[in-house]
């Protein structure tokens, strides 16, 4: 199985962020970096950002 990309981080103020597990920086997938978000948001953002990841991957042939 390959690495999932994304992954999430709680911050000192109690949010979380998304964070590219690659580079360590915030996901910023659509133009705003996923920061100050509320658990059960950013979990939900995690697995989608990972879902697209993954089929894009797939689709470039990165993955067999």
């Amino acid at each position: 199985m390959a690495q999932q990309r994304y992954d999430l981080r709680k911050e000192p103020d109690g949010t979380w962020t998304v964070f590219d597990v690659f580079t360590g920086q915030p996901a910023d997938d659509w133009g705003a970096p996923a920061v100050g978000l509320d658990m059960e948001y950013a979990d939900d953002l995690v697995d989608l950002l990972n879902i697209v990841d993954l089929k894009r991957r797939i689709t470039r042939g990165d993955i067999a």
